[in-house]
């Protein structure tokens, strides 16, 4: 079925912003993006999900690797022992020293579900020809991987679920712009503006749509 994601304000990346924009996307495809009338009057037929905030191209997260092999991501039936937030360097090899492939592979997953969650929806990779359960998860997870140089400067420290934390504008931190017969690959944050996404305010993503389907809608 064709669906139309419309809200207040999209960001194609590459092309002026549209004021009560929509993207229709058929299939795992885009169809059409612009005036939410015109998107809307070219197909009748198709489901309208309204959203709060802007729509954008999904993002890239640049350093995938570190938090799906340096980062341990806790159950929540962990939470009470070892918090919510990714664990990282010390407490990380603590753990790791004693961690099975099942649990490893856990913490994998739910890093995959978390970046998603912020409206990830490409990776920077290689990621390991020698770690096979790394690459299952990640080929299962439908994110796509991409080898090619960041636009914005890797961090060290820490790396952080969110790909605007890494201080790159949306232009940089984007997969690529929203074209006509592309990959609907799209992320809508509950912010009013463009400036909103970046800085150390929140920017909440309401919804992920990963090859044209909707993998995360807030609750």
């Amino acid at each position: 079925m064709l669906t139309i994601h419309a809200a207040p304000l999209v960001l194609p990346v590459g092309a002026a912003a549209v004021v009560d924009g929509a993207v229709a996307v058929d299939g795992d495809r885009i169809a059409a993006f612009g005036p939410y009338e015109e998107v809307a009057a070219a197909h009748p037929a198709a489901r309208i999900r309204r959203w709060p905030g802007l729509l954008t191209p999904g993002l890239r997260q640049d350093r995938a690797r570190e938090l799906l092999t340096r980062c341990y991501h806790p159950d929540p039936r962990e939470a009470d022992e070892l918090g919510e937030l990714p664990l990282w360097g010390e407490e990380f090899e603590r753990l790791a020293a004693t961690m099975d492939t099942t649990r490893r592979v856990g913490s994998v997953r739910r890093g995959l579900q978390r970046m998603l969650r912020h409206g990830t929806t490409h990776m920077a990779g290689p990621f390991g020809a020698d770690d096979q359960a790394l690459r299952t998860a990640v080929a299962r997870s439908g994110l796509v991987v991409r080898i090619a140089p960041s636009p914005v400067p890797v961090g060290e420290g820490m790396p952080d679920l969110d790909p605007f934390a890494a201080g790159g504008d949306l232009d940089r931190t984007a997969h690529g712009p929203l074209t006509v017969g592309g990959r609907a690959d799209l992320a809508v944050f509950d912010v009013p503006d463009e400036a909103a996404l970046y800085g150390d305010g929140p920017r909440p993503c309401v919804a992920t749509v990963l090859a044209g389907r909707l993998v995360h809608r807030a609750r």
